[in-house]
């Protein structure tokens, strides 16, 4: 912590007098303290549970006693991929507890400073297509507004437990309809042949039965028992397609109209849980909510960092507007509005609205504060 009597220094306003994001080259940094662990050329953006992490934070400065006449300064270091992760934290939090929309969010990060590069996929070659912070901030912003998560019951340690490779590899994209894991194998080994460890079915029987899981989509070879999945009371299909390929359309069809009518929770994996799970997940969710392919991507992204990966990034925004059309046909045959299918509850609208009453700590801009400098260590 700083400290300084001077007027604020120049910064993205995110609540003038109050709170700032800034870049500097020599300073306090979080760049250390949330960090994006890369596959190969992907750098962010930050996963759900550094989000949470960094609102939690963020929420605990502003609401303290002894900070409330005090300036907070957010800062990253200069380098453009610590540029855009932080504006992504930082419009998130707008997003989520001033109920900004994401272009108002997105508006005093894009003026402050030079472009922030696109997000890469997880590929060890050039990217081709652009995933911005601005499609992150709209991603998150639809997955909230379809109720994909709740940061009010979020579960931190469940998140980070599950996602870990020992316990599963596992993640939720839609809270209760979807999760992606990695491909389970015959038997729990440590290290396998190709250097990473895997579960077996029974690994997860305690969890699935707890989670509601009443179906499983394997869509690469077979490296176990299908099975041992039903017994323990879930369905399972097979829609393989080769790895890092994009689904032929008789696969894609078979798999909407299987989680179309799934009873329970869906599980879903090929190898790793990234390249064709991510893709049929998201064309699930553009069909049924109406996300654009790159908000999906961005949304999956901050669920699962590494999903959808080189050509299957392109299949998916070749067939935004197709599935949006099915899905609005859908709805119609369903008479059901056409918003999507499992709009949010009528609890999660009142949750919202007392939120914007007074239920969240108010975050009031335009004071005039003296400075304090801040960093996340």
């Amino acid at each position: 912590m700083r400290n300084s009597s001077s007027s604020p220094v120049n910064g993205a306003a995110i609540l003038p007098n109050r709170l700032y994001y800034v870049a500097v080259r020599d300073g306090f940094s979080i760049d250390d303290t949330l960090v994006y662990w890369n596959f190969f050329l992907d750098f962010g953006p930050l996963n759900l549970g550094q989000l949470y992490r960094f609102c939690t934070m963020l929420n605990a400065k502003l609401q303290s006693p002894e900070l409330r006449d005090k300036v907070i300064y957010y800062y990253s270091s200069s380098h453009p991929h610590a540029r855009a992760n932080a504006a992504f934290l930082m419009g998130a939090w707008q997003v989520l507890y001033l109920g900004r929309s994401p272009e108002d969010a997105w508006k005093p990060l894009g003026d402050y400073g030079p472009d922030y590069p696109p997000f890469h996929d997880a590929s060890p070659c050039a990217c081709t297509y652009d995933v911005t912070v601005l499609h992150c901030l709209k991603g998150l912003h639809k997955a909230r507004r379809f109720n994909f998560f709740n940061f009010d019951a979020f579960d931190l340690a469940e998140y980070e437990h599950f996602e870990a490779v020992e316990n599963g590899d596992l993640n939720w994209i839609v809270e209760g309809k979807f999760f992606a894991f990695a491909g389970p194998h015959d038997r729990n080994r440590s290290s396998n042949l190709d250097g990473y460890q895997t579960l077996a079915p029974e690994d997860y029987a305690t969890y699935f039965q707890r989670k509601n899981v009443g179906l499983i989509v394997r869509l690469n070879k077979p490296y176990y028992n299908k099975s041992k999945f039903i017994q323990m009371g879930a369905d399972h299909i097979d829609l393989y397609y080769l790895d890092g390929s994009n689904p032929p359309m008789r696969i894609l069809k078979k798999f909407l109209a299987v989680a179309e009518q799934a009873t329970g929770a869906i599980g879903v994996h090929c190898k790793a849980g990234l390249g064709r799970t991510g893709t049929c997940i998201g064309c699930y969710c553009m069909k049924h909510y109406k996300f654009t392919a790159a908000e999906i991507i961005g949304w999956m992204r901050i669920c699962r960092p590494g999903s959808v990966i080189g050509p299957q990034q392109h299949f998916m925004q070749e067939m935004e507007q197709t599935l949006w059309q099915e899905g609005d046909l859908y709805r119609m045959h369903k008479g059901a509005p056409n918003t999507g299918p499992r709009p949010p509850s009528r609890d999660f609208h009142e949750k919202q609205a007392a939120d914007a009453d007074g239920g969240r700590p108010s975050f009031a801009e335009g004071r005039q504060l003296p400075t304090d400098c801040l960093s996340f260590h």
